[in-house]
This record gives structure tokens, sequence and C-alpha cells, in this order.
């Protein structure tokens, strides 16, 4: 098992709306990955997300990506997720940011796409009808990996169109191209991804086990991949769950009664209306069904109730052997990447520094014994899949005889 964090500009309460505080949030996700690269953790996700006041203020993740790729040189970055419209961006424009940060962050791009999370963000984009946004992702998805390849690429398709032949550039570094995943919320998606031979990128709004079956839907339809969209398949499911790992029991299931908690999940109910609900069902601006709120009642057993959660696998709670054994009591869940968001909810910022640093040196070696990632291993095994070209070359092209000698190669 890999391990990642999740970053999505998550800003709750009056600093949502001050640009001093806004500007130290997001400065302090992009630091949390540059940490993160020093002790052991492969995965940085960034969401982007389009005018969802407090629950996301990262609407360029590629921006950000790109200081932390100066700033780091193990852990790969990845979109989570690039909504794929043709009505919201042009998708050869997809295809030319994830080649450039596949130069800059050297290979370490990670390309997750999907077709929006709520009907609220694609309003913005004038996108009404969100389940118009499924044939688009299915055109747009598989059409980039050509625009990878081909230097004539040219597209006349249902929801866009190249009108004729160009060189769609730069071209990713090296052989292969970046890994493909897509965002899988319903449990047709996850088949789908298998079956195209991308990577499954889940949410964990119920009891981890309950993804049981979609995961194993996804394996199946890996296993009955034999072309995969991409020049290899990336077998991958990646599940985001919550973590408080501390130097001690108590400390950890402290900071998971503090009051507040689950804020969060209440503005996932409210914005993303194309993925199930939490249990909950919780929506803001009503009050989290936060444990602190819950074990003011008398009649209330709060170790009880956390270790019910715990156990649920909703979330991990405790010191790092305690959140081993976790982890190893979910058995054959099937996940091959967790993933933690951060900020992580209720924890200051140097309790999160520390939680970074405590699990990513205790835990994750425990899990994790493979230093390359496992979509470097895909990647190795890429193999062109398009023609260079579409069309013949022409006859009739005078080809430049004189280049500046500065160039990079001579001709010939």
């Amino acid at each position: 098992m890999e391990f990642g964090v999740f970053l999505n500009g998550y800003i709750p309460g009056p600093a949502a709306h001050s640009s001093q505080h806004e500007h130290l949030e997001l400065m302090r996700e992009a630091q949390y990955v540059v940490f993160a690269d020093k002790h052991n953790w492969k995965y940085a996700w960034f969401g982007e997300h389009h005018a969802l006041t407090e629950y996301s203020h990262m609407s360029a993740p590629e921006v950000i990506m790109g200081w932390v790729a100066a700033q780091t040189d193990y852990i790969h970055l990845g979109t989570g997720i690039n909504s794929l419209s043709p009505r919201k961006e042009h998708p050869a424009r997809f295809a030319e940011r994830a080649a450039m940060l596949d130069h800059f962050t050297n290979n370490r791009f990670e390309w997750g796409t999907g077709r929006g999370a709520g009907s609220h963000e694609m309003a913005l984009f004038n996108i009404l009808d969100k389940d118009s946004t499924k044939p688009e992702w299915a055109e747009v998805v598989r059409e980039i990996p050509r625009m990878w390849e081909q230097y004539d690429y040219e597209f006349h398709g249902d929801t866009f169109t190249v009108p004729y032949p160009h060189n769609v550039l730069p071209k990713p570094y090296g052989a292969g191209h970046p890994p493909i995943w897509v965002a899988c919320g319903n449990p047709g998606t996850f088949t789908t991804a298998g079956e195209m031979g991308i990577g499954a990128i889940a949410f964990n709004f119920e009891p981890i086990f309950a993804l049981r079956g979609r995961i194993e839907a996804y394996k199946n339809g890996a296993a009955n991949c034999t072309t995969p969209i991409g020049q290899f398949k990336n077998d991958n499911v990646m599940i985001t769950n919550s973590v408080i790992c501390c130097d001690t029991r108590e400390e950890a299931r402290t900071i998971a009664l503090r009051k507040g908690r689950g804020y969060l999940v209440t503005m996932v109910n409210m914005y993303h209306d194309t993925m199930p609900k939490s249990q909950d069902a919780i929506v803001w601006p009503n009050s989290p069904l936060s444990l602190h709120d819950l074990i003011q009642d008398p009649n209330v057993d709060a170790n009880e109730l956390l270790d019910g959660i715990i156990d649920a696998g909703y979330m991990l709670c405790g010191t790092p052997d305690e959140v081993s054994e976790q982890i190893a009591r979910w058995g054959d869940v099937g996940m091959d990447q967790l993933v933690f968001g951060l900020p992580i909810e209720g924890l200051h910022h140097e309790e999160i520094l520390a939680t970074l640093e405590l699990f990513g040196d205790k835990v994750i070696p425990e899990f994790d014994k493979d230093r390359t990632h496992s979509t470097d291993h895909y990647r190795a095994a890429a193999k062109p899949k398009f023609a260079p070209f579409n069309n013949p070359l022409p006859t009739d092209v005078v080809w430049p005889t004189v280049i500046p000698e500065s160039a990079l190669l001579p001709l010939g």
C-alpha cells in the first residue's frame, strides 16, 4: 500500500473572506507537501474546484504544483481532479499543461480526471445539465493520449473539434506519459475505470468496508482490460480517509473529540450532487454531527463511540502502532493507495506537521517497502499506441537547409 495527501484549499469560517488568511492557508497547504516529501509520502493530490466558498479555494492546481515541484524531488503531484468539459476549457489545454508538468516535475505528474462533482461549480461555466458532462469526459479522456503522441492531431467529435492538423506541444517527457486517473463516486464508474486501464480515485463518505464491492468491480474490470486508453495500464485504486496520529493515545483521541470536526462533510453534502451523500446527510449550514456534540449527552460513552467510528474505517486515530493495527484490520478491502485530506480537520498547523512526520516515518515503512512509485513501474512498460502521423507526409514540402548553429540538434 502507498500513501498520499490531498489538498483542497479548505478554509472554513470567516478566514474564507479574508485575502490574508486565504493566502496563509494556500501557502501552508503547499508547504505541507514539501514537508511530506521528506517523510516517505509518495503522492500529493491537489483539488480543482470553482466558486465553492470555504470548502475549496484551490481553482488552479497546476499553479501550486509548479511551486511545489521546484522544492521537492520524490513525491508525485496529481490533479484531483481536472473536470474535462470542453465547455469549460478546450481539451488541448489539458494535454499541454499535463505534458508541461511532466517536464517540470521530472515525470512526477499524475493526471486525475473527472466530469465535475457538483452542479454549482459547473454552472459557473454555463453548464446547467450536470449529466451532460458524462459523454464529454468519455470523449475527451480518450483523445488526450492521442494528442500526446501524434504530430498532426486532428479531431471532429461530438463535444469538441480540432479542425485541421496541429502538433499539440510539448510532448510528455521521455518514454510514456503521465498516469491517468478518474474520480469514482458511483459504482459503475469503478468498473468503467478498470476496463479503460486507468486508476480510480475514491472517497470514503461511508464506512471503508462499504467500498469493497466497488473496488472488486474495478479490479475485475482492470483484469479484463486488454486495450488501455493510454500507453500502459494504471491498475490502482486510491481512497481518501482521515488520520490523527500522535505520540500518545490520549492526545490523538482528545483531538478527535474537538468541537467542529465534521464541518467539512456538511459542505461535501451541499456542493457535491453527483455522488452519494455521507450517511448522516447533514448539509451546511446545519451543525455538523461532531463527536464533541454527541458526547455532551450523558448517555453517550465517548470512548465507545470513537472506537465504533475507528472500527468502521471512517478514520485512523492513535499512536503509530495503533494506526498501523487499524490499517491492518481493514484486511482485503483492496485499496492500493491511502490518502488523507489536509488540513486535517481539528488539528492546528504544528499538529498537522507532527502527524505528517510521525505517520510518514513510523507507519508508512510498515506497509510500503518499495521506494519506487507503482505508477513509475506501470509507466516503465509504456508502449506507443498511435501512429506518429494520421496522414501521409506531403511530397512537395521544401525542408529547411539552414538552422541556427546553436540548435540543440543539427539537421539530419
